[in-house]
């Protein structure tokens, strides 16, 4: 790989990694030798690009578009370009598409430019007094473009600026502003390039001042009770990931004062992401009430636009994104914060400057920014596409390979656990791949009410709502009658029995909600029980007692729920000798049933395992993945339920 390459891989992670500069899929980087430029091609994140990011393209057929006489017809031509622009690649097997922007690169006599939508620059750029502003801050080293729609039309405002300057000053310009858009910087080293947004941060900072933190304030106690519903109103078509978000920036624009500052979009990238309107509701404590308003200005919205809203400004509660799955909330929450911030900054200049009506209408239009928008927050798939899903007991053992299972079939799980290290590190090692679902830890005690009511809480207010709740915790002291003592079986029964009504009452509130806004939506409540919950186990009373109670909790929560759509079913699994339950070298239970004498004539923990693997049909241990296929078909089919699934290979049939 070329030098040139390695600074472009270099710069572009830089900026890419600075929500200040570049937000979800936005901003543009090349490189450029006399023959080829590499650009980055859309559906690549700057912040982790490599080589294969960039598209190689013909600095000779780009020059070609350059002077090439298009349509008339602004939609038409801008389809012409995209196609002229794909011919230029050197390398069309690989299918990538060149960034719309590419022109202004080539057109830039500088080996590297760097194009940002800079939160601080378009604070100046979205201002009342941008142009005189710039002028002021920045004289003639720089050039100030004013606002034009995107693609061929800007490009030759841009060229007939730069071909000007060229003649005027006798050098390049290394910074090119555009109104209600960002920046462009060029340098022909990593260094140049540093040292212009240098600058740039320095002159604005000096009138920005410092700016306010951003603080998260607490939620709301009822929004649990709010954000499920409003999920549901807009997961017409397919579920939706919603997420609610408070802080001090957003408590200053959701006050009637402020609203007008935000109610319009700034730039291209705000119409992209967040749609050009919002919808705005005022709670005033009465759950029912907002949300009946709520429900109205939806169906307005979608009735003037044809598409549903993507951001609600809720007074009293905070700001809720809605998006397709829930990396698309997080890019929707930056978005906002970054559109409220650009506000905020161009106080300092006259005020705010929105787009207008006509410039909005194009966008819209445009597809190159549809396709943007498809790229970056279209949707997942998977046996468990878009579900928002709890596992208890989910850092470690079965509820670990459940997880796995989840996440690699799209869904959004929540791991709730008492063990934090473990918890918090298997969350952010599933959330390291690449996908568009996410998990998130939440350290929970499933026998304590006000844990599991904060679980709930978190899941809903994180991803908006919750579609199956998987009650996976349990522990396993072994002992007859003679060792057990009276307090290891109060919290065995804790644990492995009570725990599952304190789960299922916590979840089955919100599924109800839930239900009363989309009557058609199935959920439910899984609880993996045990083979000892369908066959009593010799010195193992304790638990198999809280295994047969759960049956008995999941036939009877299953008459009760069924009527909201809500299907209870236990799954009874065989022994997972690999997992930590069994095989902890410490505590497992091959060490217990040894120290217990529970397998006669057992003098290793290999006797113990060779034991009970004698005793399956199928002559294995269960599996995670054995557990998930009948997790699979619970969830899957809409007919079944109470019922207690056994997965034993063969050890347990059911009569």
């Amino acid at each position: 790989m070329e030098q040139g390459l390695k600074d472009l891989i270099e710069v572009s992670q830089f900026y890419g990694k600075q929500k200040d500069f570049v937000l979800a899929g936005g901003g543009n980087t090349s490189y450029k030798n006399d023959q080829y430029l590499w650009v980055k091609a859309s559906g690549f994140s700057l912040a982790t690009i490599g080589e294969a990011g960039f598209a190689k393209l013909d600095r000779s057929q780009l020059e070609e578009i350059t002077n090439k006489t298009y349509s008339d017809d602004p939609l038409k031509r801008e389809d012409e370009i995209v196609k002229d622009l794909m011919k230029s690649r050197v390398e069309p097997e690989k299918g990538q598409r060149p960034s719309v922007e590419t022109s202004f690169h080539n057109l830039m006599d500088f080996s590297l430019v760097v194009h940002t939508h800079s939160t601080k620059v378009n604070g100046l750029m979205c201002s009342e007094q941008a142009a005189e502003k710039t002028a002021e801050l920045f004289g003639d080293e720089v050039i100030y473009i004013a606002y034009e729609d995107p693609g061929y039309i800007l490009f030759k405002v841009v060229e007939k600026a730069v071909v000007n300057y060229r003649k005027e000053k006798g050098k390049e310009p290394g910074i090119i502003f555009l109104q209600n858009h960002g920046v462009f910087v060029g340098g022909n080293s990593v260094a140049e390039i540093h040292s212009s947004y240098q600058m740039i941060d320095e002159k604005l900072d000096a009138v920005y001042g410092t700016e306010p933190a951003n603080e998260n304030l607490p939620v709301n106690p009822i929004a649990d009770q709010i954000i499920p519903a409003v999920r549901m109103m807009v997961s017409k078509e397919s579920l939706k990931a919603v997420r609610l978000a408070n802080t001090t920036l957003f408590d200053k624009y959701l006050q009637k004062e402020n609203l007008p500052a935000i109610s319009v979009p700034f730039t291209p990238d705000g119409i992209v992401y967040a749609n050009s309107a919002f919808v705005y509701g005022e709670f005033k404590g009465d759950a029912e009430a907002f949300l009946e308003d709520i429900q109205q200005k939806i169906n307005q919205y979608e009735q003037e636009k044809g598409k549903l809203p993507k951001v609600i400004f809720a007074s009293g509660l905070g700001v809720m994104v809605i998006a397709d799955h829930a990396e698309g909330a997080e890019i929707l929450v930056d978005v906002v914060t970054d559109h409220c911030r650009i506000a905020q900054f161009a106080e300092s200049f006259g005020g705010h400057h929105p787009m207008t009506p006509a410039q909005i209408a194009f966008i819209e239009s445009w597809e190159v920014e549809q396709y943007r928008s498809k790229i970056s927050l279209g949707g997942t798939a998977g046996r468990a596409d878009r579900k928002v899903i709890i596992v208890t007991g989910g850092a470690q053992g079965f509820g670990a390979g459940i997880v796995e299972h989840l996440m690699e079939h799209g869904a959004n799980v929540v791991i709730a656990d008492l063990n934090a290290e473990k918890g918090q590190e298997f969350a952010g090692t599933l959330n390291a791949v690449k996908r568009k679902n996410k998990a998130l830890f939440v350290q929970t005690d499933v026998s304590k009410a006000e844990s599991v009511e904060n679980l709930v809480r978190e899941t809903v207010i994180n991803f908006g709502g919750l579609d199956t709740f998987i009650s996976n915790a349990g522990i396993l002291r072994a002992g007859g009658l003679d060792e057990m003592t009276p307090e290891t079986f109060e919290l065995m029964t804790k644990v492995n029995y009570s725990a599952y009504f304190i789960c299922s009452k916590y979840a089955s509130a919100v599924m109800k909600l839930q239900n009363q806004f989309k009557p058609d939506h199935f959920t439910d409540i899984i609880q993996i029980n045990s083979k000892s919950g369908l066959k009593g186990s010799n010195k193992n009373f304790a638990y198999a007692g809280g295994k047969f109670g759960g049956i008995g909790l999941t036939q009877s929560f299953a008459l009760e729920l069924m009527p909201y759509k809500i299907k209870v079913n236990s799954i009874c699994p065989g022994n997972f000798f690999d997992g930590p339950l069994w095989a902890d070298p410490e505590n497992g239970l091959f060490v217990q049933y040894l120290r217990a004498g529970k397998v006669p004539g057992a003098k290793t923990l290999e006797d113990v395992k060779h034991f009970y693997e004698a005793q399956v049909p199928a002559g294995r241990g269960c599996t995670p993945l054995d557990v998930m296929r009948a997790i699979f078909y619970v969830m899957e089919q809409e007919y079944e339920t109470g019922q207690a699934v056994p997965v034993t290979g063969g050890q347990n049939m059911l009569n």
